[in-house]
Order: structure tokens, then C-alpha cells, then sequence
């Protein structure tokens, strides 16, 4: 069911595997005809050398503020989060609603690995190796009809799982949203893996969805509806700051955030003074959705 398409990004970019066996599993999984996917940057290169990302990096680094606002908060408190039994409530503008269980939808899915960037609007970023599938195919397992222009999401909200969640730092549960070609498109992800092992609570467990052209807050975590729709869906941080964080979230280096700049990026792993580097438009997958965009004001479609 899934695409195919060409690699800029290899395990090297990702970590030497003192972690996991990975340069043995990635190639294992080509040669069974697994993608290895990072996506092409439409002929334009970066400056630098990428550092690779170790298991460690993408693991204790994160922002999931249900389990609070620090970097480490996730790490300490997500371990609290009950992830199976799981289930996607799929609903709205689709043949098949309801329930789907984690565990039936992973045993109708193509699962990949694809080595993709990952672009923080707080201007720090990281190469992950996820494993996962792609959302088209979920969608059409739910079967999508033709009034559908939008797709919803909504993170779990357990209160006494998410110490996070005690505290009005955004309005929860956590919601995002696609326009439904973004959805369809072969780069759009879920993920359900890293480094070809289940992906960690404060990662996203069990299920997550990942956009890697777009700031990786669109990328919502530990999914549990998914809602097709005709109109624009709200979405949380747009929500708590409409001027700061628009609906479409693409990586532009040209349209500064109000309080800081997005034309470079600290690379996560690269150390205390590592130099920023240069970051690319659509996170460097301009080639592949730029045509999405054509016609459209994006300073004002941020």
C-alpha cells in the first residue's frame, strides 16, 4: 500500500549503534524491501555535515506538556502512561467508523522504516529513524469520503497518567489538524517505532503522527481520535497564540516566529558550541510539497 521514493538521509546521519543493531536491521529491512526514506532536498544542500542522533538524544529531549514543560519532564512521568490495551476512534466524513484497535491496525499496515528531519519551532532539530506507516493508508482503511477537506486529531488526556495536564498551560485535550491533502500525502506519516523498536511513551506511544516539512508540534502524540471533516479543525497551539502559531506550521526559514528567527537551527547532539546551520524550506522536502502550496501567501498562510 505504501509509496517509494528516493534517500538523501542514511544511517550514518542517524547514530553509530551502540544501542541497537541498527546498520544490521536497516539493511535487512531494504533487502526484504523495506524503505529506508529520507526525502530528497530538491537539489539544494546544506552547508553541513549532519550530526548523527542517538537513541538517547531523541528519546530525552522532547516537549509532550502533558507530562510537563521541560525537556526531561516526558522522561521522568510518561512511564505513567497506560498504552495497551489502545484504540483509534476514526470517525466523521468516513465509511467505516469507530474504535480500531492498535494492535488490528498494525496488522493491516505497511510498516517502513524512514529516516527523517525533525524541525522544532524552538529552532533546534534532530534526524530520526522512525518505523511506521502511512497515513493514507489508515485513512483508507476507514474509508474517506469525497466531503472530506480536513483531518482532526486529539491526543489521550488522562489526568492522573499527565501530571501536565493539572496546570492551563494549553487548552486539553491536545488537538491538531491536516488539510487532506497534507493527510494523503506519501511523506505523512504514523509512527509506532525508533530505531526499530516500539516508540517510547514520552515519544508518542503507541501511535503518533509525524509531518517532517511541517514544526514538529504538528507532529501529535499518543493519537486517539481521528476525525475527518469539511470544515478547518481548531488546532491547540494556534489556539493558545493565533499570531505565533498559525494552522499550517511549514518550516520557512524566510518568516521569523515573533520572538526569534527560523533561518537557522541548533542541531540537537551537536554539542554546547556547535555552530547553528542553515535551515532548509519544508525542512528540505521542497521538492516533494511545495506543489501543495502553489498560489499561496505563505508570510500569510503561516
Amino acid at each position: 500500500m505504501a509509496h517509494r521514493w528516493k534517500n538523501d538521509l542514511t544511517d550514518n546521519d542517524v547514530t553509530p549503534e551502540h544501542v541497537f543493531l541498527n546498520r544490521r536491521q536497516l539493511l535487512a529491512g531494504a533487502a526484504a524491501g523495506v524503505a529506508l526514506a529520507g526525502i530528497g532536498t530538491g537539489g539544494q544542500a546544506r552547508a553541513e555535515t549532519l550530526e548523527p542522533n542517538s537513541w538517547d538524544d531523541i528519546t530525552t529531549y522532547n516537549n509532550f506538556y502533558e507530562f510537563g514543560t521541560g525537556k526531561d519532564d516526558p522522561v521522568k512521568y510518561a512511564g505513567r502512561l497506560t498504552t495497551s490495551p489502545w484504540s483509534v476512534t476514526i470517525d466523521g466524513l468516513v465509511d467505516r467508523p469507530g474504535a480500531y484497535p492498535f494492535q488490528q491496525i498494525m496488522e493491516k499496515m505497511t510498516i517502513e522504516e524512514r529516516i527523517y528531519r525533525f524541525r522544532c519551532v524552538e529552532a533546534w532539530s534532530m534526524v530520526v529513524p522512525w518505523n511506521g506507516f502511512e497515513l493514507a493508508d489508515l485513512l483508507e482503511l476507514a474509508g474517506v469520503q469525497s466531503r472530506a477537506k480536513y483531518v482532526a486529531f486529539e491526543t489521550v488526556l488522562r489526568r492522573d497518567e499527565m501530571p501536565g495536564t493539572r496546570f492551563p498551560v494549553l487548552d486539553w485535550p491536545y488537538v491538531e489538524g491536516l488539510r487532506m491533502d497534507e493527510a494523503m500525502h506519501p511523506l505523512t506519516m504514523m509512527a509506532t517505532g525508533i530505531y526499530g523498536r516500539d516508540i517510547p511513551n514520552q515519544n508518542g506511544a503507541p501511535l503518533r503522527l509525524v509531518v517532517p516539512w511541517k514544526y514538529g508540534f504538528k507532529s501529535i502524540k499518543s493519537v486517539v481520535r481521528i476525525t475527518l471533516m469539511e470544515e478547518e479543525p481548531p488546532t491547540s497551539w494556534n489556539k493558545a497564540n493565533p499570531r505565533e502559531y498559525g494552522f499550517y506550521s511549514n518550516v520557512n526559514p524566510n518568516v521569523d516566529h515573533p520572538r526569534w528567527s527560523q533561518a537557522t537551527e541548533r542541531r540537537i547532539g551537536g554539542g554546547l558550541f556547535a555552530p547553528k546551520i542553515e535551515t532548509l524550506m519544508f525542512n528540505g522536502y521542497e521538492e516533494e510539497v511545495s506543489g501543495m502550496y502553489d498560489g499561496m501567501d505563505l508570510t500569510k498562510f503561516i
